[in-house]
Parts: structure tokens; C-alpha cells; sequence
């Protein structure tokens, strides 16, 4: 079982994917910022100062113990410009590969192909007929 989880480990795929969590990760933490400390700061000026993470409608107030229920818009505005900038760099992303794939078709396709290898019948046919023309010029050697 040990070995099997091992090879399953070990296999191209599972590690491609294991990266592509780790730089996913990464890149939403990235995106996270831009969104929230580089975007919506100046947008929050354009529309009057507003900081759209503080935007909600409140439910039911604070009472006592009870704390305050409120449904967040604004922290929903920046998860959906999060999602709007990650889906645009991946579609750039696929977009770019896509395109290097199909140049690389298209040089396949353009290539020449390699001359075809004569078949064992011609090679035998050119081997016939080097014989024949040594053995002519022998005949026609006068004798010794």
C-alpha cells in the first residue's frame, strides 16, 4: 500500500497540480492585495469616500450578547473584482498557450517530410545494378 501511494505520489500529474496549488495560492494572495489596497481605495474616492469593504446592510442590530447580523456587499464587491482579475489572467494565460500550441502545429505541418527510406526491393535493385555495371567494365578490360 505504502508503494502504491508512493507511484501515485510520484506521478507527473499529481505534482503539476500540487504546484499549480501552491502558485495559485500565491497568486490570490497577490490579486487579494492589488484588489483591496491598490484598487478599491481609489474607487472608494471616486464615489465619495466610501470604503467598500465597510458597505453591508445590517439584519438585526447588536443586543446584549447577541452581535450585530449583517450581510456584507462590500467585502462581496471585492471578492467579485478578486475572481474578475483572476479569471482575466487566466484566460490571458490560456489564451497564450493555446496560441504557442498552434504555431507549434503549424511548424509541424510546414516541416518537409523526411525523404521516405528506400524499401529492401530498391536497395537490393541498386545492389543488382552496381554489379552488373562492375562486372561490365571488367568484361571490357582487355586481357592481362
Amino acid at each position: 500500500m505504502l508503494k502504491e501511494f508512493r507511484d501515485f505520489i510520484m506521478r507527473g500529474n499529481v505534482l503539476d497540480l500540487a504546484v499549480g496549488i501552491i502558485i495559485g495560492a500565491a497568486f490570490t494572495t497577490v490579486v487579494n492585495s492589488l484588489v483591496n489596497d491598490i484598487l478599491m481605495p481609489p474607487i472608494g474616492v471616486l464615489v465619495g469616500g466610501v470604503d467598500f469593504s465597510d458597505i453591508g446592510i445590517t439584519l438585526k442590530s447588536a443586543s446584549g450578547d447577541d452581535p450585530e447580523v449583517r450581510m456584507g456587499i462590500g467585502l462581496f464587491i471585492n471578492a467579485v473584482i478578486n475572481f474578475l482579475i483572476v479569471a482575466a489572467a487566466v484566460f490571458v494565460v490560456i489564451k497564450a498557450f493555446n496560441q504557442m500550441m498552434a504555431r507549434a502545429r503549424r511548424k509541424e505541418e510546414e516541416a518537409p517530410a523526411a525523404p521516405a527510406e528506400p524499401t529492401v526491393d530498391e536497395k537490393l535493385l541498386a545492389t543488382l545494378e552496381r554489379l552488373n555495371a562492375t562486372l561490365e567494365k571488367l568484361e571490357q578490360r582487355p586481357p592481362a
